[in-house]
């Protein structure tokens, strides 16, 4: 088990090593720099401008960039955020927690109800409650994150008014147990979309499982033993039947961080994957880069996670 464990550190090393310079060429092949909005007009030298240019390294060749670039790294620095003007670590401090707390609670919700659902409909087989569930499921995941965040945008927000529109909080908020609600209030639409999508994956991929060990021997043994339907359910089927379900999640995570991109931006919650889409259009080339990196990390972090939970559910894998 340790070895698997030092193996995929290892993975993951070069993982976040190969994202960072792929992202790092891109943003810079792109037309424009950090200062194109801001000086490329009639009213501003061009001398200026190549001054600017020239101060933060930008006229220099691109393997000289990067090279900079991992010199900087190595010694903690991400570098400047131009379009925020604040170190790139300070802004990416500011926007995790709300990432954070929006992909978990989506992680937490979609996952559970996604296991409980798709376990309902393994052990029902095939009725015709269980077929509309499947049907609702394929539906859900056929319809893109951003599309999913516009119809509750419009649906439960504007034509209902049950919940906010953007943002994390209210200006009228207030502290302590208040705040909470609001906060929970806000998050409820763009954390539900992201919940959604991933229940929508587990409940399909758990659903097959569950058939493929309700008729298992160790499933009748049990039953011949007189132990409860429930507990032949949850103690000895789900467990085998979790793991291929866990092993979905290295699939899920990297799908649940670039889904997170494009609805935080539609509800405008100020997280890292808002922050990512005005760092690109702005040509924010240090914050864009630290982005992905940090995102990167997420993505591994989350894997190496899913591998270690596998292990926990098959015992075949801790003798590995």
């Amino acid at each position: 088990m340790r070895r698997v464990l030092l193996a995929r550190l290892g993975q993951g090393a070069i993982v976040i090593a190969l994202v960072v310079t792929i992202g790092f060429v891109l943003i810079r092949l792109m037309p424009g720099d950090p200062f194109v909005a801001a000086l490329d007009n009639e009213g501003v030298a061009p001398q200026l401008r190549d001054q600017l240019r020239a101060q933060y390294g930008f006229d220099r060749p691109l393997p000289e960039q990067f090279l900079r670039f991992i010199g900087q790294l190595l010694r903690g620095d991400l570098g400047w955020s131009f379009s925020r003007s604040q170190p790139v670590a300070t802004v990416l401090g500011d926007v995790l927690p709300a990432t954070a707390l929006l992909m978990g609670t989506a992680l937490l919700l979609g996952g559970i109800g996604g296991v409980l659902v798709g376990a309902w409909q393994g052990w029902r087989g095939d009725t015709s409650g269980t077929r509309w569930v499947s049907r609702a499921s394929l539906l859900l995941l056929s319809v893109p994150e951003f599309v999913l965040a516009l119809l509750f945008v419009l649906g439960p927000a504007l034509l209902l008014g049950w919940f906010p529109v953007a943002g994390m909080q209210s200006d009228f908020a207030g502290s302590g147990l208040a705040a909470l609600r609001d906060l929970l209030h806000h998050l409820v639409l763009p954390a539900g979309t992201l919940a959604l999508l991933i229940g929508a994956v587990v409940a399909r991929h758990q659903r097959r499982a569950v058939l493929g060990v309700a008729d298992a021997e160790f499933v009748r043994a049990a039953r011949a033993k007189g132990v409860p339907e429930s507990r032949v359910l949850f103690r000895h089927a789900l467990r085998n039947a979790l793991v291929p379900v866990l092993t979905l999640a290295g699939v899920v995570f990297p799908a649940l961080v670039s889904g997170a991109v494009l609805v935080e931006r539609v509800f405008a919650w100020p997280g890292m994957g808002r922050a990512i889409v005005e760092a690109v259009l702005r040509r924010d080339y240090p914050l864009v880069v630290g982005a992905v990196m940090v995102s990167s990390l997420f993505v591994v972090l989350g894997t190496m996670l899913a591998d270690l939970a596998v292990a926990w559910a098959d015992p075949r894998q801790r003798r590995a």
